[in-house]
Formats: C-alpha cells, sequence, structure tokens
C-alpha cells in the first residue's frame, strides 16, 4: 500500500493553515500543525513534507527522516542554505506576494519624505502655519537593486509616478519596469545618480557588504537608501560612518545585520535614519497557501514545483 503523504505545518499561524488545508480537503495529505519547535520534534520524523517559516523549520530538519519537500511561508531562506544544513530536499520559496506589500513600503517612506511628512507634523504641533516647497516623483531618480519578482514590482510602481528608473542585477539582462539596468561590471556608476537606492538583493556570497563604505562615497550626498532586502548586504559601521559625515541625505533601513537590532546599535539615535522591526511584508496565509496548494499538485503529480531555491546561490 502506498504511503500517504504527512505534512508538518510549524508556524506561528499553524491553526490557519489547518483550518485552510481542511476545507480544501487535500487528496491523499495527513497533516499536523505545530507553532514551536519542541511540539514539531515530536512528530517531523514521519513527515515527508513541511510547510512553515525558516526560524522554526530549520532547528527540525535533521529529525525529519522521510523529508522530500520544504515550502518556506516566507521570501527570506536564509536558515535554509547555511553550510551546515541538509540539502538532500526540494526547497520552495515565496515569488509574486510581497512585490505590492514591499513597495507600499518604500513609497509610503519616499512620499512621507517628498511631501515633508515629518517636518509639517512637527510645524502642526508647534502650530506653525508654513508652506514647504516639494517637487513631483516625476522630478526623482530610483535605483532598484536587485531586480527578482519584488525589485521589478518596486521598478513598476516608480515608473508608474513618472520616476527615472535604473535597475541592478548582478548579470546583466534586460528588464522591461526599468529604463536601464546595471551589472557588476558598472556599479559605480549606478550609485552614482539616483535620488533613491532601493535594495531587494537577497543574502549571498556576492552580496554581502556589498554597500561598503566606498558605495555611499559614490553615491550623490542627498540620496536616501532604502534596504528591504537583507541586513548583510549593508556594511552596517560604514553606514553610520557614511551617514555621521553626512556622505549620502539618510537611510530607511526595515533589515540589520543582526535581528532584534541590539538596543546599544549607534543606528539608533541616527537623526537621518528611520528603522522599522522587518515589517515591510508579512506573510498572509491567504497567499501562501496558494502557492502551497499549486506545488502540492505538482508534488503529487510528480511534476517540477514552483519557485524551487537554489541551495548553492541562496535563492
Amino acid at each position: 500500500m502506498k504511503d500517504r503523504n504527512k505534512l508538518l505545518i510549524l508556524s506561528e499561524d499553524s491553526k490557519i493553515y489547518a483550518e485552510m488545508i481542511t476545507e480544501l480537503d487535500f487528496y491523499d495529505l495527513d497533516f499536523i500543525a505545530c507553532d514551536n519547535v519542541e511540539d514539531a520534534k515530536k512528530y517531523v520524523e514521519d513527515c515527508n513534507i513541511i510547510l512553515g517559516e525558516p526560524a522554526r523549520v530549520a532547528p527540525v530538519l535533521e529529525a525529519a527522516k522521510r523529508l522530500q519537500w520544504v515550502q518556506s511561508t516566507w521570501a527570506g531562506t536564509d536558515a535554509f542554505v547555511s553550510s551546515s544544513q541538509r540539502t538532500d530536499y526540494v526547497l520552495t520559496g515565496v515569488k509574486g506576494v510581497f512585490g505590492s506589500q514591499i513597495s507600499e513600503y518604500v513609497f509610503a517612506y519616499i512620499l512621507a519624505l517628498e511631501r515633508n511628512v515629518f517636518e509639517v507634523y512637527e510645524n502642526q504641533k508647534n502650530r506653525v502655519w508654513k508652506n514647504i516647497p516639494y517637487e513631483g516623483l516625476d522630478e526623482r531618480f530610483i535605483g532598484v537593486c536587485g531586480l527578482g519578482s519584488i525589485g521589478r514590482y518596486v521598478a513598476k510602481m516608480a515608473g508608474n509616478f513618472g520616476m527615472k528608473v535604473w535597475g541592478y542585477k548582478r548579470t546583466y539582462k534586460e528588464v522591461a519596469e526599468v529604463d536601464r539596468v546595471f551589472s557588476e561590471t558598472d556599479f559605480q556608476e549606478f550609485l552614482a545618480n539616483p535620488d533613491y537606492i532601493v535594495i531587494t538583493l537577497p543574502n549571498t556570497s556576492k552580496t554581502f557588504h556589498l554597500f561598503d563604505y566606498d558605495a555611499f562615497l559614490t553615491m550623490k550626498s542627498s540620496a536616501v537608501l532604502i534596504n528591504v532586502g537583507r541586513g548583510s548586504v549593508v556594511d552596517e559601521n560604514s553606514l553610520i560612518r557614511a551617514l555621521e559625515e553626512k556622505l549620502i541625505g539618510g537611510a530607511i533601513l526595515d533589515v540589520f545585520e543582526k535581528e532584534p537590532l541590539p538596543e546599544e546599535s549607534p543606528l539608533w539615535s541616527l537623526p537621518n535614519l528611520i528603522i522599522t522591526p522587518h515589517n515591510s511584508a508579512t506573510s498572509f496565509p491567504k497567499d501562501i497557501i496558494k502557492i502551497f496548494t499549486e506545488n502540492y499538485h505538482r508534488f503529487v503529480e510528480k511534476e517540477p514545483l514552483q519557485y524551487v531555491v537554489d541551495f548553492c546561490k541562496g535563492y
């Protein structure tokens, strides 16, 4: 008799996923839902599929004796691709889900800066009636560093605002959403012109500390850096120095080299920096379950899964 597929759901939203999977009535699938690692360890040995968050799933991988496939619920899969982790299974990520959310985050802050929202609110508190001049976004220049699905969505949104859009990717390839594509050989030229540079890059050996002190020296003195990719892409010590020396106009950071950001970090006290707690996008179960459903049907039919992660590349 053929063994049934057994799924471990390991997520803070495990109850929601369990309800959805029950309603969808998956063929040939049993499941157990857990929201913590200790409970998951009791059941993972018999499971050949795992759906969950990397930080929770990674600690139970070694105990998963039947493991064939892991569906991450997050875009970032760093916890799965470290040299100490096993790679004898198929890992699938999430694409086409976070672009709109992250674009909302990016342009919420760009518009707040361009329309002087923070200064206007301070004037309101002080009962000051003052007109602060501004220009439209069609006068602004944005560089999107990383042209995966999220980067392209940000670029498309920028184009809708009439911004001039440049893009950077490690190897050259035309991308419809940007006016010009740059690669490794012309990274400095890419950095030198935009008013805003948005990082959407993953964490890889090639992207580690890509934004170092030399990169900040190359950027416009009025430019604002926005990082919604991975904290490791930015050398934080170099960024602190660049902001203190006013080499760039400011930064908006949603990701950091160490999270949560330590209380003693100098980043907290820099006046030209905005810090958010890695919440530019959220994995809503209603979105993730659509990806899992499609991939489960492919898994059963022995077809290639969508959004397979390359363990060597890290994405």
